[in-house]
């Protein structure tokens, strides 16, 4: 089994991460088999791609919720790299388990200090 399971939708809450933001969480090392994807569907076209990741960021997202880790974008790079025989990915690490909620400003989406995102 390549990951820890599949699963269709996220469990954990609405994090508001803008692509600046993800851009300040270095990437790390995580194995394919401590996994949950977020969704059910693969795209053999972009599977097969070498530039499907020209206008995204080259690291895929896992969010930590509960001890479990989601890989909330970046399936395609996750399934190369297991075809690949490589069972580990470098991926940036949203760890909610670590991270305390913010105040949300003016009723919208919890906020998360990123500084602490920092190892």
């Amino acid at each position: 089994m390549i990951f820890k399971g599949v699963r269709e939708g996220k469990p954990y809450p609405e994090h508001g991460m803008s692509t600046r933001d993800w851009s300040k969480i270095p990437p790390r090392q995580v194995r394919l088999d401590e996994l949950v994807t977020v969704t059910t569907v693969l795209a053999l076209d972009r599977l097969l791609s070498e530039d499907s990741t020209f206008y995204g960021d080259l690291f895929p997202h896992v969010i930590q919720w509960k001890g479990t880790l989601y890989l909330e974008d970046g399936l395609h790079r996750a399934v190369r790299s297991a075809l690949r025989g490589r069972p580990v990915l470098h991926a940036r690490l949203f760890d909610y388990d670590q991270l305390a909620p913010a105040p949300a400003q003016h009723g919208g989406t919890p906020r998360f200090a990123l500084e602490d995102l920092a190892e």
